[in-house]
């Protein structure tokens, strides 16, 4: 009897996105797997039942997740779900598994063999199935589009024998993968682009985009990246010498998007109210870490705030579910590539290999237990999520006025000292 593969349709209202296309079905189907996906499942990505069924899959209900082997998931299943899985099922989805530690022993409580696709290690092999560089870079391009849409100005400069249209003045703050996405995207539209990012690394990635690069380069900002290339926290002192840099620099922007994310810990506040206050009225700030607090203070989980000033603060959720049909088939690529690696290819079926690196990146339960190594305690005692990073840290005293009103000796000891790019 072949194993099946379940793909079910999302339950969270604000989730469009699917674990499945009808490429992967088809080559799920080649793997030996029975492939079933719930009816509607694809529908938020343009993908009809029709689609699925003609790649090879067989449209059911969400009855048919009690006799799946594998679970193919956008976002960690719910409790009501848990309880539609047989034990020892591999469930493979986007976890969020920091701070959510009732919801780890339950998973480990019922059974299943959890995956978390975004601990996949960041190596050569791994990179096809790496969701978080996959999602993020359509998270970038789409917070391009939506400052685009609330921003009622073009954002190239024009000229046209009735005037000029001036360029609208971007700033990327966070040079990830959704920042290089945003800085290029924003450049196609003919936006005048700076960024800026803690780790040196970035600042040749982003002048390769025609961006100009904004930092305090000191001995700190030399050493500020970790050995799997994300950011490290910066000391209060760097906080403070790189938030007078860019106080005044945001004061002069159109528009800002921010995109700062350190793992396990909510989002590092980095525009203050008062670089809010400070902005131009219709500028727009578009903040993608929204979902963990946010980088911006007054920034709204779901909603367009408007400021008093006129300032626009876009926080979306689900960024890249807002262009699912582009971001399920991307995330089904990526599940399809790691399941791949766990299907023995001589019998067609299911079988993990528990040594591997891919593995035990991934795997948060098993065979009853929390076995990630950072979650190991989720079944005892709850894990106390780690208080934010304040706005007050982040951006020290550096309120634009105060800045403003030294304007040109803080121009000489940006050139001199911070070697900053304005």
């Amino acid at each position: 009897m072949g194993q099946s593969v379940f793909i079910p349709r999302e339950l969270d209202a604000n989730e469009p996105r699917v674990a499945a296309s009808p490429e992967t079905v088809k080559r799920l189907a080649g793997l030996g797997f029975e492939v079933i996906v719930e009816k509607g499942a694809g529908l938020g990505s343009r993908i009809t039942d029709q689609d699925f069924a003609a790649a090879g899959g067989t449209i059911g209900t969400a009855g048919d997740a009690k006799k799946a082997d594998v679970v193919l998931k956008v976002r960690r299943p719910t409790d009501a779900e848990l309880k539609g899985y047989k034990s020892g099922a591999a469930v493979i989805a986007i976890m969020d598994p920091y701070g959510n530690d009732a919801a780890l022993a339950a998973m480990a409580k019922a059974g299943i063999t959890a995956f978390s696709m975004e601990f996949m290690p960041r190596i050569t092999r791994a990179q096809v199935m790496d969701v978080l560089s996959s999602q993020a870079n359509l998270a970038g391009y789409q917070a391009v589009i939506d400052a685009a849409c609330e921003y009622d100005r073009a954002l190239p400069m024009m000229m046209t024998a009735a005037g000029t249209v001036p360029a609208a003045k971007t700033f990327i703050m966070g040079v990830g993968v959704a920042g290089l996405q945003a800085i290029a995207t924003a450049r196609r539209l003919g936006a005048v682009v700076t960024a800026t990012d803690v780790r040196p690394a970035v600042k040749e990635q982003v002048q390769s985009l025609g961006a100009k690069f904004l930092a305090v380069e000191d001995d700190e900002f030399k050493a500020a990246e970790t050995a799997g290339g994300y950011a490290k926290e910066m000391s209060k002192e760097y906080q403070a010498k790189q938030a007078a840099l860019t106080a005044e620099h945001i004061a002069k922007q159109d528009i800002v998007i921010t995109t700062a994310l350190i793992p396990g810990r909510p989002a590092p506040k980095l525009v203050s109210a008062a670089m809010v206050a400070s902005m131009k009225p219709g500028s727009v700030i578009v903040d993608l870490a929204v979902e963990r607090g946010g980088n911006v203070e007054g920034a709204v989980p779901g909603k367009v705030v408007t400021t008093e000033n006129g300032v626009k603060i876009v926080g979306h959720l689900n960024v890249p579910g807002r262009v699912a049909a582009s971001a399920s088939l991307l995330y089904a690529k990526n599940l399809y590539a790691f399941l791949e690696t766990m299907v023995d290819k001589a019998t067609k079926t299911l079988a993990i290999k528990r040594d591997d690196e891919l593995v035990k990146a991934t795997m948060l339960t098993d065979a009853g237990q929390v076995v990630h190594p950072n979650f190991a305690k989720a079944a005892g005692e709850p894990r106390t999520e780690p208080a934010a990073i304040p706005a007050k840290t982040m951006v020290a005293d550096a309120a634009p006025k105060k800045v403003a009103a030294k304007k040109p000796a803080a121009a000489k000891s940006a050139s001199s000292k911070s070697k900053g790019t304005a």
